[in-house]
């Protein structure tokens, strides 16, 4: 899997990459299909408490799963973001085996 790191209005530190990769690593544990992660870090306003804002875009065949989610510091944000992206890959997941798994009705 590719990731794409862009840190908007900053350099993002090595530890902070390697935080990132970390997490999304644990993401694909969930499902073997994600093609890319995108990951965008930026600052919103400074009016907003949870100004530091973390987007991130898996590419799957189908609908990409996005998310975005803010928060004090990069770090909350990130986790916040993987721990939704691992639920919607189990969602999916789950959906795609138990309609599999749906026996078809036989005519009468």
């Amino acid at each position: 899997m590719d990731i794409t790191i862009q840190s908007l209005g900053f350099k993002a530190s090595d530890h902070l990459e390697e935080f990132i990769r970390e997490k999304l690593n644990r993401v694909v544990l969930e499902s073997d299909r994600v093609i890319r992660a995108n990951v965008t870090l930026y600052a919103a306003s400074e009016s907003n408490p949870k100004n530091n804002v973390c987007e991130i875009r898996l590419e799957v065949p189908g609908n990409d799963h996005f998310v975005k989610k803010g928060s004090e510091v990069f770090e909350k944000a990130i986790t916040g973001c993987t721990d939704t992206l691992q639920k919607i890959i189990r969602r999916a997941r789950d959906k795609q085996i138990s309609n599999r798994h749906v026996e078809p009705e036989l005519p009468e």
